[in-house]
């Protein structure tokens, strides 16, 4: 598997746990919304 098959096997997963730690308020939903935002266009940049 490739760096970016991996990465884009986990995305999902790392979605929902910020999403989780947005909802609970351990961190602030739009700072959820920002890392999000820069881990999905980190993740399509991968070659």
């Amino acid at each position: 598997m490739t760096e970016k098959a991996v990465a884009v096997e986990l995305l999902p997963k790392v979605t929902a746990m910020l999403d989780k730690l947005a909802k609970k308020h351990v961190i602030h939903a739009n700072k959820a919304a920002n890392l999000k935002s820069k881990l999905a266009l980190h993740v399509n940049k991968l070659a």
